[in-house]
């Protein structure tokens, strides 16, 4: 019977086992006299460090969303704003992640920072931006960007990559020298959190994971510290 080929080593690249693709996290750690008492302050110094760090879009985060019957999905999505009231960010509203927030308004994001051995755990409920908020952003984007997110009827069935261009095209030509308006289907949606995680990577495995979380808005946060 013929064996399946091996690793291969070739050149400076090496392709190993998945199972022996492993690091050791030796940055630092993490400790409860490290954190800041309210955790959107302490997400904003972790981020200001990974935008020092000159990361690859250190906003990109993986949202999560689900359906009635408990269905995941997850996805990766741009990070555009942060306040007190939670993280915001911008998608078609008739795109399967908008129509899943529409029926369950929960989600989950997720940051990972790799270079930093970093990683922070959001969840909460979903509620969309004001029109205002909206169209604030909307024109705030380029050009191309305002055109693209009307060319676009997200996650359908599209005949070609010509249909879409054709269509880009056709929207160039309708809204040249204008003032594009935002598409009612489009917009922004802000996750209000009531559990954060912030994750440090350690040796051996033994993690740092530190978690807040509180149940209603005018409550101080609890911070618990997690076996990894």
């Amino acid at each position: 019977m013929a064996q399946e080929p091996g690793p291969r080593r070739e050149g400076k690249g090496k392709i190993m086992n998945i199972a022996d693709l492993r690091r050791e996290y030796m940055r630092q750690g993490l400790t409860e006299a490290d954190l800041d008492p309210d955790p959107i302050q302490q997400f904003r110094r972790w981020f200001d460090h990974a935008q020092k760090s000159e990361l690859p879009e250190p906003n990109a985060m993986t949202l999560a969303t689900c359906t009635p019957d408990g269905f995941p999905s997850a996805r990766i999505v741009l990070l555009k704003g942060i306040d007190e009231r939670g993280f915001s960010f911008f998608t078609s509203y008739e795109g399967r992640k908008g129509m899943e927030l529409a029926i369950n308004p929960q989600a989950a994001l997720v940051f990972y920072w790799a270079e930093l051995e970093r990683q922070v755990r959001i969840e909460g409920a979903v509620e969309r931006l004001t029109g205002d908020e909206s169209d604030r952003y909307f024109h705030s984007r380029p050009i191309g960007s305002q055109l693209g997110a009307w060319t676009s009827q997200q996650s359908e069935v599209v005949a070609n990559r010509e249909a879409l261009e054709e269509r880009m095209r056709e929207l160039e030509a309708q809204f040249q020298g204008q003032t594009i308006p935002r598409p009612s289907f489009w917009g922004g949606f802000r996750v209000l959190p009531h559990t954060f995680e912030f994750w440090q990577g350690r040796p051996n495995r033994l993690h740092d994971r530190l978690r807040y979380r509180r149940t209603a808005s005018n409550e101080p946060w609890s911070i618990d510290r997690l076996a990894p």
